[in-house]
């Protein structure tokens, strides 16, 4: 919105052609986001708190939990806001990738939103059913796949690229419908399933964020990605913009997130965001690294899966509690050093995935 503006206004002044600097609108795309977040975070929970939109804790997790009933929870909508507006302002609204995005977010979070609602609002337990919460899941994830599939103009933007190997490049052909499905479905369930502790989903969900922006730019780059051995992929560089805005919105949550809380995010954040970053990763065709990046919500999502198949096969549990940062909370773990262990692991594992841009 704001980039037309200045196209505009170019004719009357030449130094407005600034603002055609990807590095600068994403860098504007943060400070934006973050600003917004930490000027409505107050204002949301007060009103969540008048709304007595708070959290219900399980009785059978740890008992250290049993303090934060009631905290105002679906703070996630803060997060899309800020991400939303702030896309809008800096972003070429031009570009079919930003939109891609925006909209699997938008999507997804509201989903999240009627599984919060009828468990906060209408006191109903079991929130949107599962079947429901996956079906639109997959009916979301899946149109966003087709999209993808069918504007690609390149080859590159529908082969599987494996990192660490500049000559490995693995044409899918319709099976990227498949694999474009499964990671965004996928990296939603398990950010939400890593949302159980104060800050532990938000933190590692900004620094995969801000990562993924440094692919997106350098991918649509033409020098810079061949000089990296990676797939250009024309105009995803646009995607800095959204990843900043991630960023920023993310960090100003963690304002008001981190221990002890004073709002959680819910499922309108959490399966948003994890679906951005699904998506994100996808369009600058790096899953792989994603799944490296995102190790911490691959352990948490593996961990539950772990549990219940050994609980239904044998009766026995693995862990004393799934998702695993449960396990070590039971385990006499303060909930802080979980969180703060499980950052420091993120910051190593993102710092592998950035390493694969020149290790080939």
């Amino acid at each position: 919105m704001l980039l037309l503006l200045a196209e505009y206004l170019q004719q009357y002044y030449k130094g407005f052609a600034v603002f055609q600097y990807l590095t600068l609108r994403g860098i504007f795309g943060v400070l934006t986001a973050l600003v917004m977040s930490l000027w409505l975070g107050p204002k949301m929970i007060r009103l969540l708190r008048n709304l007595q939109i708070g959290q219900s804790v399980r009785t059978d997790g740890p008992q250290s939990h049993l303090s934060k009933s009631g905290t105002p929870t679906m703070g996630g909508a803060l997060i899309i806001a800020s991400i939303t507006i702030s896309t809008l302002l800096w972003a070429d609204l031009s570009n079919r990738y930003v939109w891609i995005v925006l909209l699997v977010t938008i999507l997804f979070g509201a989903i999240g939103w009627v599984d919060d609602y009828r468990k906060v609002v209408e006191k109903n337990s079991r929130g949107l059913p599962g079947r429901w919460k996956y079906f639109w899941q997959s009916v979301f994830g899946l149109a966003a796949a087709l999209v993808l599939y069918f504007t690609a103009q390149t080859p590159a933007e529908t082969a599987l690229i494996v990192p660490f190997l500049k000559d490995i490049s693995i044409p899918l052909g319709a099976g990227f419908v498949l694999l474009t499905y499964l990671v965004i479905v996928g990296t939603s369930n398990a950010v939400n399933l890593t949302d159980g502790l104060d800050g532990l989903a938000i933190l590692p969900t900004v620094l995969v964020g801000g990562a993924l922006g440094i692919f997106a730019y350098v991918s649509g780059h033409i020098s810079f990605a061949q000089y990296l051995f990676i797939p250009y992929v024309p105009g995803v560089g646009e995607l800095i913009i959204f990843c900043g805005a991630l960023v920023g919105a993310g960090l100003g949550f963690l304002w008001f997130n981190t221990y002890p809380a004073q709002v959680f995010m819910g499922d309108v954040g959490a399966l948003a965001l994890g679906a951005a970053l699904g998506t994100v990763a996808v369009i600058v065709r790096q899953e792989i690294v994603l799944f490296i990046m995102g190790g911490v919500f691959v352990v948490e999502t593996l961990s539950v899966v772990i549990q219940v198949a050994s609980f239904k096969l044998t009766g026995k549990r693995v862990f004393r509690m799934a998702p695993i940062h449960h396990h070590f909370e039971l385990k006499g773990w303060p909930e802080p050093r979980v969180i703060v262990r499980f950052w420091i692991i993120t910051v190593v594992l993102v710092l592998v995935g950035l390493a694969t841009l020149k290790l080939r």
